[in-house]
């Protein structure tokens, strides 16, 4: 074993924001880090989420001995029922990750049992090849943990989602001292959190948000309704204690953020008082200014709460005049035109609302420059990898590190499906794996590809024009005259005209064929549409012989 080199594949999360994940291969023995999903960007039409590609792991899974999970926002942990659904191996985490995952699982009709194990920050066990320290870090959920990954070829530190928070909400700071102890052993590599490299200093302080929103809550008149991820526990706890401070009642809207705080509550993550939330038909009743509302849709996501309240399709609630919305969240990218969309919608229907760009009501569970080069003093790696970003996220934390003093020949800026191997204390770049997107649509997971998602922005770009005709059985000749119908292809009344006059070329292509029909009428529709209209919309031909 001690001539086998460490092989770390990125299989998601390096150069793209979402579905982190992360193998580390040692001879027979793999183990699995995080498995998140990513938002579809605005393009992907149709598509409900991207979650990693499990290709490799199908055909190692024999080998795969544990997946430990970092925390539980769904970039690290929303494909976990996918996954499972691939390989049986036991998982690891902390106690309100784990209570999370169950709820994922459960949602998702998951039944088999799996061997879950629950580990405390601060605890090390042992996973076949590898010794697993667990460290607590600051983030923008409770129970966030950081790895050292003990391995037969050296330490290797895995930052997860963190950031140096002094006055954390749950009083309880990055472990600086779990940090300091393993560069005394010496770390071979230290996998850094780079989504916030391209911000200078430090990531302000939770309590930040706590002055934002008793601003907020001392100033509105009318019901205040706050989005934000039904994973940010910390942000409900934050809500709760302003509206405790200023005697409102509290109601939870959205099935996954209620389940959230459900298990939060049980396992002592929330100190919410029991007469403190009420069901939404009991706040629609009380005055509004004794109504706090909490919700998802902070992304702009259209079948969100938030989504169909901007629209007024929301079947519970109604955006009045004298509300205040607050988006407490930063917006992931890509998701820039859907919330601001969202935004626009809610000032129209009459609210009031704030957002990050003009008040401190989100502050990022990210580490910014300062931070990183902080985590980097602690550990002195001698090896470093910028992980969770862009590739300028990655780049720029690259270039952070070289600034602490570690050699360029020493910084592995990678993406998704570069294997880095390491041996003998010395580390290369291996083959690349596949990483394609992996799209989620409905109930179907990976049916989807460039070709299919291609055709769906055509069809949305330039809309679809069906032509049917009639052969007679025997002679083949045209029976009656070609029927023509489009959607989304120019005005009714225009297209009307178009397609009117296109019976003429059809009929023309139909004589003059003497192979393949269908390609014959679609290539000259082709041509007649884009010479009379400039666009290029679908054209299905469909033949009947009767």
């Amino acid at each position: 074993m001690k001539n086998k080199s460490l092989r770390i594949i990125p299989i998601g999360g390096l150069g793209e924001i979402g579905r982190n994940m992360m193998l580390y291969e040692y001879g027979n023995d793999i183990l699995i880090v995080d498995c998140g999903l990513m938002f579809p960007q605005h393009e992907m039409l149709g598509i409900d989420y991207i979650i990693p590609d499990f290709d490799y792991i199908r055909k190692k899974r024999e080998k795969i001995r544990g997946i430990i999970f970092t925390h539980g926002h769904e970039d690290h942990i929303g494909a976990v029922h996918h996954l499972i659904q691939e390989i049986q191996a036991p998982i690891y985490a902390t106690s309100l990750t784990i209570g999370l995952i169950k709820v994922k699982l459960r949602r998702n009709g998951y039944n088999r049992k799996i061997p879950i194990h629950v580990v405390k920050a601060g605890s090390r066990i042992n996973i076949a090849s590898y010794k697993v320290n667990f460290f607590h870090v600051c983030h923008s959920i409770p129970d966030s943990v950081g790895l050292g990954i003990e391995t037969p070829a050296g330490l290797i530190v895995q930052s997860g989602d963190y950031k140096f928070d002094h006055t954390p909400v749950d009083n309880w700071p990055t472990d600086y001292a779990k940090l300091v102890e393993f560069s005394q052993k010496g770390v071979l590599a230290l996998i850094a959190d780079s989504t916030n490299a391209t911000n200078a200093g430090w990531t302000p302080s939770e309590h930040v948000v706590d002055q934002a929103f008793e601003q907020v809550f001392n100033q509105a008149k009318g019901r205040i309704i706050v989005a934000s991820f039904a994973s940010l526990i910390s942000r409900i706890q934050q809500v709760a204690n302003a509206a405790i401070a200023h005697h409102r009642k509290m109601a939870i809207v959205g099935t996954s953020m209620v389940e959230n705080v459900k298990i939060a509550q049980k396992l002592g993550y929330l100190d919410i008082p029991k007469d403190l939330i009420v069901n939404i038909d009991h706040a629609l009743k009380l005055p509004d200014k004794e109504v706090a509302i909490m919700c998802t849709g902070s992304q702009g996501e259209p079948t969100s709460i938030l989504g169909r309240l901007s629209r007024g399709t929301q079947r519970q609630i109604d955006i009045k005049n004298g509300d205040t919305v607050i988006l407490s969240s930063k917006i992931i990218p890509g998701n820039e035109e859907a919330v601001y969309s969202t935004i626009n919608g809610l000032f129209r229907r009459g609210a009031n609302v704030i957002y990050q760009e003009i008040a401190p009501v989100h502050v990022s569970g990210h580490g910014g420059q300062e931070d990183i080069k902080l985590l980097i003093h602690l550990t002195k790696p001698k090896y470093f990898i910028p992980a969770y970003g862009e590739f300028r996220h990655l780049k720029q934390s690259a270039l952070l590190a070289k600034q602490t003093g570690i050699p360029e020949n020493r910084i592995a800026v990678v993406e998704d499906g570069q294997v880095i191997s390491f041996k003998d204390g010395k580390m290369r770049l291996a083959e690349k794996i596949s990483t394609s997107l992996v799209f989620v649509d409905g109930v179907g997971v990976g049916d989807i590809g460039p070709e299919e998602m291609r055709d769906r922005e055509s069809l949305s770009r330039d809309g679809i024009v069906l032509i049917h005709i009639n052969l007679n059985r025997k002679t083949g000749s045209l029976h009656g005259k070609p029927e023509i119908a489009s959607r989304g292809f120019t005005a009714t009344q225009e297209a009307e005209e178009i397609l009117r006059q296109a019976q003429k070329p059809i009929v023309e292509a139909i004589k003059r064929s003497n192979g393949n029909l269908e390609r014959a009428i679609t290539k000259t529709m082709r041509g007649f549409l884009y010479k009379a209209t400039h666009r290029r919309p679908t054209i299905i031909v469909t033949i009947s012989r009767i």
